[in-house]
C-alpha cells in the first residue's frame, strides 16, 4: 500500500462526504486505503459514510478526543508509505495525489509536504506560516501584519508576505492536509495528543525540521478548503481552544518568562480587538457581528487571565 489517507471528522457530514468522493476520485495507479476517524458525531455521518462509502474503512469513536489523537488513531490503522492526513472540509483537486507522491517520489529526504490551499473564490489561503515568535505575535496583537501584508518584518508568523507560487521549504505547513513520510514520522513520532484542536500543526512541523526531514509547500498541486466545518459548531470553544493551544506550544518549546509575555501579548491582541469593535459598533452594518467578535474575545481574555495566574 503506497498512499493512506486518512479524514477524521466531527459533525461534518456534507462536508465529508465531498471530501471523501474528491479522494475516491482521483486517478492513482495504486490503490488508496482510505480511513475515516469519526469522532462521535451526532449528524448521522457514520451512518453515511457506511452507506455512500462501505468500502472506506470508519473508525467510530466513543467520544470527542480531538484533532491529534483522532489522525493518530487512523495512522495506527494505515498501512501506506505516505500518510495523506486530510480536513473533512477539503476538497482535493484532481491529479493532486499523483503529483505530491511523485514529488515525495523523488525527494526521499522530504518527511512532510503540503500543497496550494484554495478558497471557495479561488483566493490562496494562507498554506504555509513561519513559527510563531514574541515579536510576529506582538505584531499579530497589533494587526501590523494585515497593515503591512507585504513586510517582511511584520508577517512573520502568518507570512502575509508569500505569494505561493513557488515550491520550497516551510517551517508550518498548514494542517489542514498533509502528506506524510511514514518512515520519517516514525522517527519523529505520532502527533502530540496533548494538543487538542490546533497548535498540532505547528508542533509537530517544528519536529520534523528539528530532525532535518525537510517540510516542503509545494505549490503545483492545490486543494479546496472550505475551513471551519466542525469549528462552526461551537465557534467560541474553538477559540479557547486556538488560545489554549498556543500556549501549550509556548510552554512546550519555550522558556516559562517566554510563554507569560506570550500570554501577556495575547491579552493586548484580544483588548485591542474589543476597543475595535466598540469603536466600530455605530457605523457597522452587522451590529450582531461586533457582539458576537467581542463575546468571543472576552471569553478569550477570560481564559487567558487564567493561564497567567497558571504561570506564576
Amino acid at each position: 500500500m503506497k498512499i493512506s489517507v486518512v479524514i477524521v471528522s466531527w459533525n461534518a457530514k456534507a462536508y465529508l462526504l465531498e471530501c471523501i468522493r474528491s479522494v475516491l476520485s482521483q486517478s492513482m495507479r495504486e490503490p488508496i486505503e482510505v480511513i475515516v476517524v469519526d469522532n462521535a458525531s451526532t449528524d448521522g455521518s457514520p451512518s453515511a459514510v457506511r452507506n455512500s462509502y462501505p468500502g472506506v474503512n470508519l473508525i467510530c469513536n466513543d467520544g470527542n478526543d480531538g484533532f491529534a489523537k483522532g489522525n493518530n488513531i487512523g495512522i495506527r490503522a494505515s498501512r501506506g508509505e505516505y500518510l495523506f492526513l486530510v480536513n473533512s472540509d477539503v476538497v482535493v483537486s484532481e491529479g493532486c495525489f499523483s503529483a505530491l507522491s511523485q514529488y515525495m517520489d523523488v525527494h526521499p529526504d522530504v518527511g512532510m509536504l503540503g500543497p496550494r490551499i484554495i478558497g471557495l473564490t479561488g483566493e490562496v489561503q494562507r498554506s504555509t506560516m513561519g513559527y510563531p515568535s514574541l515579536w510576529n505575535t506582538f505584531c499579530r496583537a497589533l494587526a501590523l501584519d494585515s497593515l503591512f501584508p507585504r513586510f517582511r518584518l511584520f508577517g512573520g508568523h502568518l507570512m502575509t508576505f508569500l505569494r505561493h507560487d513557488q515550491t520550497g521549504p516551510a517551517e508550518v505547513i498548514n494542517g489542514c492536509f498533509w502528506v506524510v513520510r511514514r518512515s520519517a514520522m516514525e522517527q519523529v513520532g505520532l502527533l502530540d495528543e496533548r494538543f487538542f484542536m490546533y497548535g498540532e500543526d505547528v508542533d509537530w512541523c517544528k519536529r520534523f525540521n528539528d530532525l532535518k526531514w525537510k517540510v516542503v509547500f509545494f505549490s503545483e498541486a492545490e486543494v479546496l478548503h472550505y475551513g471551519g466545518a466542525s469549528s462552526a459548531n461551537a465557534p467560541v470553544k474553538f477559540d479557547i481552544e486556538m488560545q489554549r493551544a498556543n500556549y501549550q506550544y509556548w510552554v512546550k518549546h519555550h522558556s516559562r518568562v517566554s510563554s507569560l509575555m506570550f500570554l501577556l501579548i495575547s491579552l493586548l491582541h484580544h483588548s485591542v480587538r474589543i476597543a475595535g469593535e466598540i469603536l466600530a459598533y455605530p457605523v457597522r452594518r452587522s451590529r450582531s457581528t461586533s457582539t458576537y467578535r467581542i463575546k468571543r474575545a472576552v471569553a478569550s481574555i477570560k481564559w487567558i487571565v487564567g493561564g497567567v495566574e497558571r504561570a506564576h
